[in-house]
Parts: structure tokens; sequence; C-alpha cells
């Protein structure tokens, strides 16, 4: 029981709870007593009731944060791997599978949504190079 965290965080939408883990029970069961509430977006940490978080604490919640954060950008660029994965598969299944059905059914949609992009990188595009 002794290799278990000190800390657990339940992940939710824009963050987790936390739980202090307790293995040193008279019953020897693990007992989590939650401690905290974080926001990753907004970077918030909020005590959970009365509680008061210690220097130690604090440091454990902001080290999980931080490698949460870096976890969820490491995500965002695989799915946007993906997409282009995505859209290459697309591009031969238009080309070699689609029935006109099947092209009548996505096309619109397909060629507003690269639009969209397309109008968004170009214009991202440009404004990092007036940066420059």
């Amino acid at each position: 029981m002794s290799d278990l965290p000190d800390f657990y965080f339940r992940v939710r939408e824009n963050g987790a709870a936390v739980f202090r883990v307790e293995t040193e029970t008279r019953q020897r069961r693990i007992e989590m007593d939650q401690i905290a509430v974080v926001n990753v977006n907004r970077g918030e940490i909020k005590p959970h009731g009365d509680r008061v978080l210690s220097e130690a604490d604090l440091s454990a919640i902001q080290r999980w944060m931080t490698d949460r954060q870096a976890l969820l950008e490491r995500r965002d660029m695989d799915d946007i791997h993906r997409a282009i994965d995505g859209l290459n598969l697309t591009t031969h299944w238009a080309q070699s599978k689609a029935t006109d059905a099947q092209l009548d059914e996505v096309t619109d949609a397909l060629l507003l949504a690269m639009h969209d992009l397309r109008s968004v990188l170009v214009r991202k595009r440009a404004d990092r190079l007036v940066k420059k």
C-alpha cells in the first residue's frame, strides 16, 4: 500500500477534484479525503469546504496542473494530426469509393468546413508574417 501516491486527482471537465490518499488507517483501508477542486483552464485552486491547504498540498496540485496542461496540449496536437489523416482518407474515399448519393450527402458540409478552416489558417499565417 505504501506505493500509492499522496494525492488522487479525479479528472473532470476543465480540472479535477483533489483527494488526499491515506493508507495508514486502523482498518488498513485506503481512505480518500477531498481537499480541493481545481480548474486547469483558469489556474484556480479552491480548497474543499473549510480546508486550509498546506504548501506541500499547493505544490503537488500546481505540479499536477502543469503536467495536466502539457498532456492536454499534446492531445490537442495529436487530434490535429489525426484530422489531417482524416482529410487524406476522406480525399481517397471521395476519389475512389464514394457513390454519387454519398457525395451529395456530405459535399456541402465538407466544402464549408474546409473553406472555414482555410480562411482561419490564411488569416493566422498573415498575422504571423506581419508580426515578423
